[in-house]
């Protein structure tokens, strides 16, 4: 039996996942991190992307989530997300009309628009269709 890590999803509405696993991949603002049980301690901000939990069936479970902080302990990893959904939960016409605002927000350039916001919510949204896409590669 390989050893495993607890896994604790969570967003500020509710909890989303919690169980055992071999591995957690998580999307930093550094570039993605891989945590396997007994990893060095870690307090990193995570970007908009895609938390992979892989079980100890071997199984992958996809989670979206738009930011937040992960926080490693040797046996236990917590992702304290601003928003998380099971990836296929994610609404693909919703990302896709949220990037299209965003799109043409930057592109009109007018002098009352947040550009920061905009493009907050451009990689929100591409991060999303990116997870939608990875999701529906593995299901094939």
């Amino acid at each position: 039996m390989a050893m495993t890590l607890h896994v604790d999803i969570v967003s500020a509405e509710k909890e989303i996942y919690s169980g055992k696993a071999e591995m957690v991949f998580a999307p930093l603002v550094t570039g993605e991190v891989g945590v396997l049980p007994r990893h060095a301690p870690l307090l990193a901000r995570m970007k908009a992307g895609e938390v992979r939990v892989r079980t100890e069936s071997n199984e992958d479970l996809y989670f979206y989530v738009s930011g937040g902080l992960l926080e490693v302990q040797p046996y236990v990893v917590t992702v304290l997300a601003d928003t998380a959904l099971r990836a296929k939960d994610l609404d693909e016409a919703a990302a896709l009309q949220a990037k299209e605002r965003a799109e043409d927000a930057l592109k009109n350039r007018q002098a009352n628009i947040d550009y920061a916001k905009a493009q907050a919510e451009l990689a929100e949204a591409v991060a999303q269709l990116r997870a939608i896409k990875r999701l529906r590669e593995k299901t094939r």
